[in-house]
């Protein structure tokens, strides 16, 4: 197991981390939660990445509903898109959902059924446009 992750999908990079100092001219040792105190908190230059942050990624916490558990549950805004997918034998509607602390880049696709089922007052509150066929 690699920083409490197993099996193929492990995560490559884990952090990021303070460094509290260098120790001799290739090591540092790094500021770890709790949650790793099995890991040895010195490592090897060549383990460790620069971290750059993306200032357009960081999410006001104002604007988000943040649980004990340090989960915040997604809420669907504006449906922006509708589309039919033909498959061999069936159609399957897909709906480009807008969501509350993403931006319309970050807008997903999702199965038009599943978002009426748990989201129904979005998906009823959408102007039914003519939809597109892909095929």
């Amino acid at each position: 197991m690699r920083f409490g992750k197993k099996g193929k999908l492990s995560p490559r990079f884990v952090g990021p981390y303070k460094i509290l100092k260098r120790i001799g001219k290739v090591a540092y040792e790094l500021e770890l939660p709790t949650k790793l105190v099995a890991v040895y908190s010195v490592f090897h230059i060549s383990l460790l990445k620069k971290c750059v942050g993306d200032p357009t990624s960081i999410v006001p916490l104002e604007s988000v509903a943040v649980k004990d558990s340090l989960t915040y549950e997604e809420v669907p805004v504006e449906i922006l898109d509708r589309q039919v997918r033909r498959l061999r034998n069936k159609e399957v509607t897909s709906v480009k959902v807008l969501w509350r602390s993403q931006s319309v880049e970050g807008a997903t696709s999702e199965v038009e059924a599943a978002m009426k089922a748990k989201f129904p007052e979005v998906a009823s509150a959408t102007n039914e446009r003519h939809p597109r066929t892909i095929g």
